[in-house]
């Protein structure tokens, strides 16, 4: 009991867990933030990190700027521009470094610490008699390689701490920060700056970043194994191998990610210098500093507002590139608006610098970590460095080089500098038109790429027939077939062949067969029978014919035999067949002594037909066990089996197991439809069940009514069941596929999970296909959305039924069906996958079953992005939800449009779910039973009924058992019913039963 107790503790979810430990109110506020009580720690600690960082940045910004346009002028910002490309540079490659000499963790606190020191140096060398001017260049300087290491602090710390699903709901939070810190130092700079002076909120600044990196330290201390302690250099040798090995789809994605970073830096450049020009020439040195001030406090409460309250539900409703997207499209509209003079120049430049902010710092910012989350983990960190840390400084100092040399054209071209003035504004203004568009088809180029680069990294690299080039791979294959040195690796090809392009089998291995050895031989022969052909009869007689330096094997020469006759259907000579009688005599080889028999009873005369027939019968009576098989095997081959019809139900009893099975091939081969009931018994027993198998799909349509009402028969077993549905499947012919979406439709549980991996599996997306023109679309989403009900229904039965609820009742019994209507939620979701291949690219949705399923909390937020790129049903939202690390509970709630949940009392609940009866598996339908008895509920007639008619043996057992402990009358008349029972355990129970009955025990 401890145990089963200890069980059910453990099945509660991470969740759960944490509700229980944090006060209802922050779980309510924490959901109103769209964020899980497992998150809200890590958010808030990550926010308050970028929080505090960026305070001290923006001040520093804000005084570096009015002290550079005092000291320097906006025309000198491209310098800066080009200068600070080299550092950013050295400092990407220095990061990237770094993280090969230290652990993650330490790379994180040791650069946020050091960004802040030099602070220190610049606001000793702002006085006049040290450095001066200079010192003023180099802060400038220094500003861009700050922007840089906090932004790739920011990002590779949210990459490690969140999977790519939980970045969704926490970064538009985290990115946040940024916001609040423009308000803070928007609205604290004017008095600072007057408390202190300009120079000494330097020193201010650098005391946030500290606290910043002193956030970032704890953070990294109190969520340690997110943070590997192994240096990058010292990762194992799979990583090793793995981040050299980028497919061409990931590098196409990393190239389009390059560049969507380059272009946003561009253009934030871009419309830096053009807002500080148009301020310089419109402002003194006091006014620029407080318009600044005042420009980025009111634009940080617009972004904060769409931060918190628009951001995220923007993005979950249009995805993630419809968000980005928006940012480029306005750029691009204003722009244009401004170039056709709707717009003054002043006012354009101000609102694109506004929007492009508002949007850089919400929605790109948002979205901008995710980009990196579909390459593999092993390169992630390093390509994530190399772009923030080194794309952005070299697309820095190429706007610069571009800025220089722009200006340098203008003014040799306008030397007046109010047409100067002019005119570099509306070219600077056609440079963000034209990036912008650049930018848009970036953001066009990255979602068609976004998620087969995500599959990609998901599928282990695994061949699969959804991405095989298939006449790439039959070239390859017969020139790896002609290269080949050893017969194992001849093998192989063959195989292979076979599988691809048996049609083709002929004239590939046609030519070569005299330089193959026998084993060579009759692997080849066996697949080019599949398809005889007369034009590649020569190689195969070349084979008897000409003299080798071995004999020709007996299973060589039979199929050699065979080919030769079966490949030219036409009128044969009686001459020609009298060549086959030296075949017949005693001391032949068995193989080729009944392929010789067969070939004659087709082909011969009424004297060569009897004395084949003579043959045959000796060998199907003969005390040698070769001799029965390779007879039951010609009988396959003959046309016409005239009295040796007698030999076949002693050979279907036959002791040997390969007798038996040939016999069951020779039926098929000849159309016996009297046996073909022995074809169906064959499919029950694992050692005839593949011989049987085969022997169907040859029948074809001809067998499929007997094969379909043998698989429905309610006393067919679950398993032998599965094997019938295979078979229709293989057969593969239009009528067995109608049979198969029949059952589709009219079914549920097992039966319908079974049909639809039937009709997957048919080879050329035959079932999916014709599912589709049956169908359609809308019955495949009827039938997902008849699954995601059952869901429901189970989720209700699990937080109903809950072990502990029931623990003064029966808890051995409530645990087994807690259970099984957890295998019954394994079930439906699999179903729910199996339908949305209907519908889907399956290498996707296969990619997105396999994350899912592996439990970790990377691999599940993977899976879910990729279904949530994938699919677009009405019911996208709540298979999301499910699929999702939720509990019971959650997950009901958002079920609520489909089902109106209550909670129910555990007998309630028990009777609501043997009203879905159809929907339980056998196991779960005993398991009710099995409570019922125990807990002494009252159950339904027709429940009962329900039970005592299934097909399992163990739901009658289940049954018959209730009615003993809670109807004990009604068990004498039902107890007559079931004395001869197929089961021998439910007829040994009976007994047992009834014998109690007859000689009742009295306490």
């Amino acid at each position: 009991m401890r145990l089963i107790q200890e069980s059910s503790a453990h099945s509660l979810t991470q969740t759960q867990v944490n509700e229980r430990l944090i006060p209802p109110w922050v779980v309510q506020g924490l959901r109103w933030f769209n964020l899980r009580p497992e998150e809200g720690k890590r958010t808030f600690l990550m926010f308050a990190f970028y929080t505090l960082s960026s305070v001290g940045i923006l001040w520093l910004e804000v005084s570096i700027a009015a002290l550079f346009l005092n000291e320097y002028g906006a025309e000198w910002l491209p310098w800066v521009y080009i200068a600070s490309a080299a550092i950013g540079t050295g400092l990407g490659i220095g990061y990237a470094w770094l993280q090969k000499v230290l652990p993650l963790h330490r790379v994180l606190v040791c650069t946020a610490g050091l960004m802040a020191l030099p602070l220190l140096l610049f606001r000793l060398g702002l006085h006049p008699a040290l450095m001066g001017s200079y010192t003023v260049f180099l802060m400038r300087l220094w500003l861009e390689a700050i922007y840089v290491i906090s932004e790739l602090n920011t990002s590779i710390a949210a990459n490690q701490l969140f999977t790519i699903r939980e970045i969704k709901r926490t970064y538009p939070l985290i990115s946040s920060g940024i916001l609040v810190a423009d308000v803070l130092s928007g609205l604290s700079l004017p008095l600072l700056r007057g408390l202190v002076g300009l120079s000494n909120v330097i020193l201010l600044a650098s005391l946030m970043l500290f606290l910043g990196a002193g956030v970032l330290l704890y953070l990294t201390k109190a969520y340690r194994p997110f943070f590997p302690d192994s240096r990058y250099r010292s990762s194992n040798r799979e990583q090793r191998f793995t981040r050299h090995r980028l497919r061409k789809p990931q590098r196409q994605y990393v190239m389009f990610v390059f560049a969507f970073f380059v272009l946003v830096q561009v253009l934030a450049l871009l419309l830096d210098f053009q807002y500080l020009g148009q301020l310089q020439q419109s402002m003194s040195l006091e006014t620029i500093a407080d318009f600044l001030a005042l420009f980025s406090a009111i634009l940080g409460s617009f972004e904060l507002v769409m931060q918190w309250f628009i951001s995220g539900r923007l993005i979950e409703r249009l995805g993630i590139f419809t968000g980005i997207a928006v940012s480029p499209v306005l750029l691009l509209g204003l722009g244009l608006l401004t170039f056709g003079g709707v717009i003054s120049l002043l006012v354009g430049v101000i609102l694109l610098k506004f929007v492009d902010e508002l949007l850089r710092y919400t929605l790109v910012a948002s979205t901008g970590p995710l980009l990196f989350q579909p390459i593999p983990e092993a390169n992630r960190n390093r390509i994530q460095s190399v772009v923030r840390g080194i794309a952005e400084p070299v697309s820095t100092g190429a706007i610069g080089v571009g800025l220089v040399l722009t200006l340098g054209f203008l003014q040799l071209s306008h030397p007046i500098a109010q047409t100067l003035s002019k005119a570099a504004g509306f070219v600077f203004l056609a440079y963000t038109v034209l990036f912008s568009l650049l930018w848009l088809l970036t953001v066009i180029h990255l979602r068609a790429k976004y998620l087969v680069v995500l599959v990609s990294s998901s599928d282990r690299g695994q061949l699969s027939r959804f991405n095989v080039d298939l006449p790439t791979l039959k070239r390859n294959l017969i020139e790896a077939l002609q290269r080949a040195t050893t017969d194992e690796e001849r093998s192989s090809c063959i195989k292979l062949l076979t599988d691809v392009d048996p049609t083709q089998a002929n004239a590939v291995l046609a030519p070569l067969l005299s330089s193959f050895s026998p084993a060579l031989q009759r692997q080849s022969l066996v697949a080019m029978l599949h398809f005889p052909n007369p034009v590649y009869l020569s190689h195969v007689q070349a084979l008897v014919t000409q003299p080798t330096p071995q004999p020709i094997s007996p299973e060589v020469l039979a199929l050699a035999l065979r080919y030769r006759w079966l490949s030219d259907q036409a009128d044969v000579a009686q001459s020609e067949v009298a060549q086959l009688k030296p075949y017949l005599r005693a001391d032949v080889e068995p193989v080729v002594r009944s392929t010789a028999a067969a070939l004659m009873l087709r082909h011969g005369n009424s004297v060569q037909k009897a004395e084949a027939t003579t043959v045959l019968r000796r060998m199907l009576t003969s005390k040698q066990e070769q001799n029965r098989i390779m007879g039951c095997q010609a009988l396959g081959d003959a046309v016409y089996l005239q009295s040796l019809r007698l030999y076949i139900k002693p050979m279907l009893q036959d002791p040997s197991l390969p007798v038996r099975c040939a016999m069951l091939e020779a039926i098929a081969a000849t159309h016996l439809e009297e046996y073909y009931p022995a074809l169906l018994r064959g499919l029950s027993y694992p050692s005839t069940r593949e011989a049987a198998q085969r022997s169907l799909v040859r029948l074809g349509d001809e067998v499929l009514p007997r094969l379909v009402a043998f698989a429905e028969h309610p006393h067919t077993p679950s398993g032998v069941r599965i094997y019938a549905w295979n078979t229709v499947g293989q057969i593969a012919t239009p009528k067995a596929i109608d049979y198969l979406i029949d059952r589709l439709t009219s079914t549920n549980g097992t039966t319908q999970r079974t049909v639809l991996r039937v009709l997957l599996r048919i080879p050329h997306e035959a079932g999916v296909e014709a599912v589709l023109t049956q169908l359609g679309r809308r019955g495949i989403e009827h039938l997902i959305l008849q699954q995601i009900q059952w869901l429901a229904h189970v989720y209700a039965g699990l937080v109903d039924l809950q072990p502990l609820q029931l623990q003064q009742f029966a808890m051995v019994e409530a645990e087994l069906l807690w259970r099984a209507l957890r295998d019954a939620e394994t079930d439906a979701v699999e179903q729910i996958f199996l339908l949305m291949r209907f519908l889907y690219d399956a290498n996707q949705i296969q990619a997105a079953a396999f994350n899912l399923q592996s439990k970790t909390r990377d691999s599940m937020a993977r899976g879910l992005e990729i279904l949530d790129n994938t699919i677009d049903l009405s019911s996208k939202t709540i298979i999301l939800t499910i699929f999702d690390r939720l509990s019971d509970h959650e997950k009901l709630q958002h079920l609520a449009p489909l089902i109106n949940y209550r909670s129910l009392k555990p007998s309630q609940r028990l009777h609501h779910l043997l009203e879905l009866r159809h929907f339980l598996s056998d196991w779960t339908l005993a398991c009710c039973f099995h409570l019922a008895r125990q807990t002494g509920w009252t159950l339904t007639s027709e429940q009962i009924l329900f039970g005592l008619c299934a097909a399992s043996g163990f739901v009658r057992e289940a049954a018959l058992a209730y009615l003993q402990v809670v109807f004990p009358t009604r068990l004498r008349s039902v107890l007559p019913l079931f004395k001869t029972d197929p089961d021998r355990l439910v007829a040994l129970q009976v007994r047992q039963m009834m014998a109690e009955l007859r000689n009742p025990v009295h306490q």
